[in-house]
């Protein structure tokens, strides 16, 4: 091949290149300006929403001033189902061996008879310590002994049987001994009761306002509860380190377990229109 064929060959092979690079180039650029314009579109059309949005609350007043909020009280009178108590023993000794051991005689004394009554190991909670007991002087302290105190809280949920399980302190000396206490043992039915009470003095009340108002109850904009804390527990002192328990008396009187009272206060925002 001449010389002059080769740089023809060459300047060919130059326009080729030059040519497949501005094609490179337009594609890019069109690229560019494709997502350019898909981003154009999403912008204008975000724009559009926003104006509309805006030009139906034109004229209108704020939703908060279209409400109304009551309040409702519902309170259901349930009769105490369980009683509560705690029976224990404490006592010293100068080796904790020997005072754990008396300990254990009493406890496991009540312990069978509560297992010979029934009584579900899940209503029934121990607590155990041990600790040094001193006596305080001018000079110093003496040395008295190690305590031992064990109880045992016992649910009766079969209410017959409170003579029965009262009466084991006496029998085998327990003297740590708490009062009755007797409450509802599951007080979700009431406070289902007493919510739906609760609710329909609610809409009692919305109704006549609205109605006082020349306004129409649309929907329930908010809805909270709470329940009042006029709860107390019905507790019987007379059992109390008293005779009933068998330290000294004539046995258990008759026991009356009263009642409680459940209540819920709701608080429920309506929308409102004339």
């Amino acid at each position: 091949m001449s010389l002059k064929q080769k740089k023809e060959a060459c300047d060919c092979k130059l326009c080729d290149c030059e040519k497949m690079g501005c094609d490179f180039s337009k594609k890019i650029i069109m690229t560019f300006v494709g997502v350019l314009i898909v981003y154009l579109i999403f912008y204008i059309g975000t724009l559009i929403r926003n104006n509309i949005q805006e030009y139906n609350y034109i004229g209108k007043t704020d939703r908060s001033e279209r409400m109304i909020t009551v309040t409702g009280y519902g309170k259901i009178t349930g009769t105490n189902d369980i009683a509560v108590t705690t029976l224990g023993y404490s006592n010293t000794a100068l080796k904790v061996s020997d005072a754990q051991k008396d300990n254990k005689k009493v406890m496991d004394g009540i312990m069978a008879d509560l297992k010979a009554m029934e009584i579900d190991p899940k209503d029934l909670q121990s607590d155990y310590n041990i600790y040094p007991e001193y006596d305080y002087i001018d000079s110093g302290r003496n040395f008295k002994g190690y305590r031992v105190t064990s109880n045992i809280t016992v649910k009766i949920r079969d209410l017959s049987k409170i003579e029965d399980v009262l009466s084991l302190a006496g029998k085998y000396g327990a003297n740590q001994i708490s009062g009755l206490q007797f409450t509802i043992d599951d007080t979700q039915n009431l406070k289902a009761q007493a919510r739906e009470k609760a609710i329909a003095d609610a809409k009692e009340k919305a109704k006549k306002l609205s109605d006082d108002l020349g306004v129409r109850v649309l929907s329930v904009v908010s809805y909270n509860e709470y329940e009042s804390s006029d709860y107390y527990p019905m507790t019987s002192s007379k059992y109390l380190y008293g005779e009933a328990v068998g330290l000294g008396g004539g046995g258990v009187a008759d026991v009356a377990s009263g009642s409680q009272d459940v209540s819920i206060n709701v608080n429920i925002t309506y929308e409102i229109a004339r």
